[in-house]
């Protein structure tokens, strides 16, 4: 997945501006205790940190963006 593939379907899932939150401010274990913009910096797949995003929001993130 490419990282503007990413960007995009977390802002279809949650929004623009709570889309900006779940990446700077919530850890998600999946990540192993990291957020989002911390593991893509570490150099996390972005399909990894998807995933991790997916099932630390099931029921946000809507099946045709899973």
């Amino acid at each position: 997945m490419r990282l503007t593939d990413f960007w995009a379907r977390l802002e279809q899932a949650f929004g623009p501006g709570y889309a900006a939150s779940i990446a700077s401010d919530q850890v998600l274990p999946q990540l192993g205790g990291r957020t989002v913009e911390q593991a893509l910096a570490a150099g996390v797949e972005t399909v990894v940190v998807w995933r991790a995003v997916v099932a630390a929001y099931p029921d946000r993130v809507p099946a045709r963006l899973r």
